[in-house]
């Protein structure tokens, strides 16, 4: 994900860190990611198991130019004592290492000694992440540790004042279902001064994820009616002024988190990270009643999605089943008050008053405490965990991050006025064919 990928060196120093020789020894264990998130986690679980007799030998490569993949492939695929034994894949290429090219590399769950089938249940572990990391042979190759189940994040001072409510039962009845009471809202908004988004990016993730197929179908690219329906969907908020045509990641979206684009923001789609770990520290403010801290609820979006993530996998050849086992259970199984998700939820891992984050099991987070003062004391939960069922995983392919950027530029161009909607669906299959070499059906 974009919020964790910045935070770390460029990918010069990251090549500094490929090239060093992992320690000869049986008791170490390899571990490649693209943050210090999975390693820093790995230590943790270190800490609450002191019998458990490996060390760790981190490779973290940053995803910032496209570095990441090509590391852990050559990695993978040249073995011997310095391959990965475990290792990360992010939303935006996991279909690649569990059902795409790299997926053979993967070991199988079961045969890490994990009882996979019993553990699903037991953790009511999202669907979803299930989907995306079962192998086309219908084995569990990955699992994450994250919910990212998205919902629609709203400004409550905001609410109050075009519908009398914040409410967030209300709130999703004014948005929501469908698109057409999402623009019903948006044009309330409009005759009292507001923007329901900040740019067409804050939809594009519920409209890419809620798509019947991906990409590529039958090898070819293929393009969903509803994710050609972004073109229109783009146009109507941009024609109607019914945001800042902001672009996400960019500095005039994060000025609207706290309040200072062109006009008032109403909201933002996303899950528990984008709360977490952007509009928290771009809201202005690290209290009730500075900034716009505070002045947040969640609310069930107008269509379910999901957005981001990291899955965990094993390498099929690690001469250390077991242990990596027992890791890789830890972080996205183990549903006891010692296990990384509830410590994760309720923001104890790196002890009290830690940041609280959605997780992959239902089962914890509905005994886990998950009131936020930045949602006015809302408990993020209640949306979360219905949020992570009508995800939907099964419409990625390992071609998405490129695709995408395609696409959205193409879509900014057509609502820009600099093409018609013919030239800018042709512009994306040309792109596509010129550099992927994939022609449209």
């Amino acid at each position: 994900m974009k919020k964790l990928a910045l935070a770390f060196a460029c990918t010069a120093m990251a090549a500094s860190v490929l090239g060093m020789t992992a320690m000869a020894d049986d008791n170490v264990i390899n571990v490649w990611a693209f943050t210090d998130e999975v390693p820093g986690m790995i230590e943790k679980f270190k800490e609450a198991h002191p019998d458990f007799g490996y060390e760790i030998n981190s490779t973290i490569i940053a995803t910032t130019e496209g570095a990441y993949q090509p590391a852990l492939d050559q990695a993978l695929m040249a073995g011997g004592e310095e391959a990965p034994d475990i290792y990360c894949a992010e939303a935006a290429f996991v279909l690649k290492y569990t059902q795409g090219d790299m997926a053979p590399f993967a070991a199988a769950y079961k045969d890490l000694g994990i009882d996979v089938d019993t553990l699903l249940s037991e953790g009511d572990i999202a669907q979803y992440t299930v989907d995306i990391g079962t192998n086309p042979d219908g084995n569990l190759v990955g699992l994450g540790y994250q919910a990212t189940g998205g919902a629609f994040i709203y400004r409550r001072s905001i609410a109050k004042d075009v519908w009398g409510t914040d409410d967030p039962a209300e709130i999703a009845t004014k948005i929501g279902p469908g698109w057409e009471k999402f623009f019903e809202a948006a044009a309330e908004l409009k005759e009292k001064g507001y923007g329901i988004v900040s740019g067409d990016g804050d939809i594009w993730h519920a409209v890419e994820n809620s798509s019947d197929a991906g990409w590529i179908v039958d090898g070819k690219l293929h393009i969903d009616p509803k994710r050609e329906e972004f073109l229109d969907l783009s146009k109507q908020l941009k024609d109607n002024g019914y945001h800042n045509d902001t672009q996400d990641w960019q500095d005039a979206w994060f000025a609207d988190m706290k309040g200072e684009g062109e006009k008032q923001i109403f909201g933002f789609f996303g899950p528990a990270w984008l709360i977490n770990y952007t509009l928290a520290p771009n809201c202005g403010g690290e209290a009730v009643g500075e900034g716009t801290y505070g002045d947040w609820a969640i609310c069930e979006p107008p269509i379910g999605f999901f957005w981001g993530g990291t899955w965990v996998l094993a390498n099929k050849d690690t001469a250390k089943a077991d242990a990596v086992g027992q890791i890789i259970q830890w972080i996205t199984l183990d549903t006891s008050e010692d296990g990384l998700q509830y410590k994760w939820a309720n923001g104890t891992l790196n002890g009290e008053g830690g940041t609280k984050d959605a997780v992959a099991s239902g089962t914890v987070m509905a005994k886990s405490d998950g009131t936020l003062d930045f949602l006015g004391g809302q408990n993020m939960f209640d949306v979360f965990v219905p949020a992570n069922q009508f995800a939907n995983g099964k419409n990625l392919t390992q071609y998405d991050e490129t695709i995408n950027m395609y696409w959205r530029d193409q879509v900014r161009e057509y609502t820009a006025g600099n093409k018609t909607r013919e030239e800018a669906l042709e512009g994306f299959k040309q792109q596509v064919s010129e550099n992927l070499g994939i022609e449209a059906e």
